[in-house]
């Protein structure tokens, strides 16, 4: 089969899936004349890159337990634990430190805050990062290349896993989709490669989450809580959650929405 006809069609499913919010496999297949099969095919490759979700039947764009959205979705999500989150990490900062930041919209508004630090080095493969760090004095940016994944706006994959494993830093901070049993999971596949590359990168590692992640699925295991030197979690997670944590042997802060 053509690759610019397969790009094309699944480029037109993954609007149409953005447009209505949910799509039926049948639907999708008599409107572009090719099987059933093919359009599972289609929506299992526009999964992988983050743009849609898996359902009985078809696929939805709507965010859930097991599928956290688009950028726009993702930012606009608990925005104000978010930034309270953001608040907490960026006290962490010093001027003349390294920090990475990884994908998540919450390192974006931690990345807000990094002008106030400067001078800092700040290493990333998330773009909106890059486009937001790029020409602000006192501000060393070092851009991760890789494989680029539009649903994400960030370079990923092999390629930037190994341009994280040529650098170091002092301080990382991240986020993930889902926590299950006091284990990270992410849904992408691609994103968990990148992710324990930076890990292993970083003298200390932060893990910033708010409560909702605790009620999500993810489908690739990417770390437990006792790896990260220090979880963030707004006060919206349970007391009875917050305990099982610690006593797993994390350490956990608990944020206030305000300071």
């Amino acid at each position: 089969m053509n690759s610019a006809i397969r790009a094309q069609r699944r480029a037109l499913i993954r609007e149409r899936v953005r447009a209505d919010g949910f799509v039926r496999a049948s639907a999708l297949a008599e409107e572009f004349g090719v099987s059933v099969m093919t359009i599972h095919r289609d929506l299992d490759a526009l999964q992988a890159q983050g743009w849609l979700a898996r359902v009985r039947g078809g696929a939805t764009s709507v965010p859930s337990t097991t599928f956290h959205g688009d950028i726009a979705q993702r930012k606009a999500a608990m925005a104000p634990a978010k930034r309270a989150l953001a608040r907490a990490a960026a006290s962490l900062v010093r001027p003349g430190d390294t920090v990475m930041l990884d994908e998540s919209t919450t390192c974006l508004y931690l990345a807000e805050r990094f002008a106030e630090r400067a001078p800092l080095t700040v290493i990333t493969y998330f773009q909106p990062v890059m486009t937001m760090l790029a020409g602000v004095p006192g501000i060393t940016l070092i851009a991760l290349g890789g494989e680029y994944f539009p649903a994400y706006d960030a370079f990923l994959g092999l390629y930037t896993a190994e341009g994280v494993a040529k650098v170091r830093a002092d301080t990382l901070f991240m986020s993930t989709t889902a926590i299950a049993r006091n284990r990270c999971y992410h849904h992408s596949q691609a994103t968990v490669q990148v992710k324990r590359a930076m890990m292993t990168s970083a003298s200390r590692r932060v893990l910033m989450v708010d409560h909702t992640k605790f009620t999500r699925q993810g489908l690739y295991a990417l770390a437990p809580l006792t790896d990260f030197d220090l979880v963030l979690v707004d006060e919206g997670l349970p007391v009875a959650e917050q305990r099982r944590i610690r006593d797993s042997g994390a350490t956990l802060t608990v944020v206030p929405l305000r300071a």
